[in-house]
């Protein structure tokens, strides 16, 4: 493959249509959504080998999103290291918006009028609001993370793919996830679950709906979850290797490309290829 040719062809828009593309986004956005509407409301708890009793470990606990959220950064890995950062920056607009509707089309689906005649609603109106009725800060929080993570994910990917000229991929999509995942967990657990009560009755704030609005996990359990969050999903990364290896290997093959993100505009605020 003709690192220069596509190196030169990163200064211009790349227009070309690609065979895969279309399929990886929507495998990216598939997931996003499915992590995010049906993996966080259920925590799971395993127990341990009898091993690691003896270092203080019997059991683990996680959300249920944790397992399969992982998987858009390895689809975002793909989409920046294949196609380069440009296409993989309009994928991520399009999970952007896409969790955007799904938000917007659950508040609609829970407040609109249930007809009482109809027996079943008493059943599935608790439900949807179980599943569905996220807070304000964790809605808040799940947006800003994942728009921060992900392009922090595809621009370090792109620029250690031009500094090591295309070699040591696992390099790339390891460190590149240790900066995403990382910035995810920074972002979404403090703004969603951290107790904020201190800091506001620190600056003399007494309205107790605000403070309720504004309550949560310790700082302890905060920054626990957070370190064990950011290592999981480094961990994924790391045991999904071999398939990243072999997906990427297969598409560049396939669609005859090799993108290098030379002279490309990062900026997150454009569609352009």
């Amino acid at each position: 493959m003709n690192h220069a040719a596509n190196s030169q062809a990163a200064t211009t828009e790349n227009t070309r249509h690609y065979k895969y593309y279309d399929l990886v986004m929507v495998g990216f956005v598939t997931v996003l959504l499915c992590s995010n509407l049906i993996g966080p409301g259920k925590s799971c708890l395993i127990s341990l080998p009898a091993w690691l009793h003896f270092v203080g470990l019997s059991s683990l606990t996680f959300g249920a999103g944790n397992i399969f959220f992982p998987i858009s950064y390895i689809f975002g890995d793909v989409l920046t290291e294949v196609y380069g950062y440009a296409r993989a920056r309009k994928v991520i607009w399009a999970g952007f918006l896409a969790m955007l509707f799904a938000t917007f089309m659950g508040w609609v689906v829970i407040h609109l009028p249930a007809d009482p005649a109809e027996p079943y609603n008493a059943v599935i109106q608790p439900a949807l609001e179980t599943c569905f009725g996220n807070t304000w800060r964790i809605v808040v929080a799940s947006m800003i993370a994942f728009w921060a993570g992900d392009f922090a994910n595809s621009y370090v990917l792109a620029k250690m793919k031009v500094l090591t000229r295309g070699r040591f991929l696992w390099m790339r999509t390891i460190g590149s996830t240790i900066v995403g995942s990382g910035l995810d967990s920074l972002i979404f657990y403090p703004v969603a679950l951290a107790s904020w009560v201190p800091m506001l009755k620190a600056i003399g704030v007494t309205n107790s709906s605000v403070l309720a609005t504004f309550g949560g996990w310790s700082a302890d359990t905060l920054w626990r979850i957070v370190i064990f969050n950011w290592l999981f999903k480094t961990f994924v990364e790391v045991i999904a290797t071999p398939a990243t290896y072999a997906v990427v290997g297969f598409l560049k093959r396939a669609e005859n490309e090799d993108y290098f993100d030379v002279h490309t505009d990062f900026t997150p605020f454009s569609l352009k290829d």
